[in-house]
């Protein structure tokens, strides 16, 4: 009987140690979510409180405009410092971002040539194109730029970084002179 007894306190002790395991699992997940999952619930928040291009070139105030996808690695190690430029700079200037997955975007990724994301133009005030960063950029040369924009920086210059992403082919959004789109 005194088995019997032994056997059911180590399950009892067997279960403890599973629940206190699988708790420690639980809080870890959660601790860490904004961690892992932060730059692709940026990215989406971007493209939703993004200011039609339209209306950013139209307005009087120069723009930053950032071509990315949900699915690009850089633009996700990007998007916090991304996010703290926006927070700081967006009284004065324009914050336009256009996911390339988009087939609704598809006229200024051909205008501004992107082939490699995230791809940054930076506007004056007037829409003038100042300046392209392309691929992963420290936050002090995003901020640098925006800064030089008050003080009339003029550039033709483009900053390449072996750091980017090569849009995927997507064929579906593609036009031919018979289509539509």
């Amino acid at each position: 009987m005194q088995s019997g007894n032994k056997d059911s306190s180590l399950n009892t002790s067997q279960k403890s140690i599973l629940i206190i395991f699988f708790a420690l699992i639980i809080c870890s997940v959660l601790a860490l979510k904004n961690f892992i999952f932060q730059p692709t619930f940026l990215l989406k928040k971007f493209g939703q409180s993004s200011i039609d291009p339209e209306i950013a070139f139209t307005n009087n105030k120069p723009t930053f405009l950032e071509f990315y996808a949900d699915w690009c690695e850089v633009c996700k190690e990007m998007a916090p410092k991304v996010d703290h430029i926006k927070t700081t700079y967006e009284k004065d200037i324009n914050f336009v971002f256009l996911n390339v997955d988009n087939p609704k975007w598809e006229k200024y990724i051909r205008n501004f040539n992107v082939n490699g994301i995230p791809q940054v133009n930076i506007f004056d005030k007037d829409a003038n194109l100042e300046l392209t960063l392309i691929g992963k950029q420290e936050e002090e040369t995003i901020k640098k730029s925006l800064d030089n924009l008050h003080v009339n920086f003029k550039s033709d210059s483009q900053i390449l970084n072996s750091e980017f992403s090569i849009i995927k082919e997507n064929n579906n959004y593609q036009s031919s002179p018979r289509s539509h789109g």
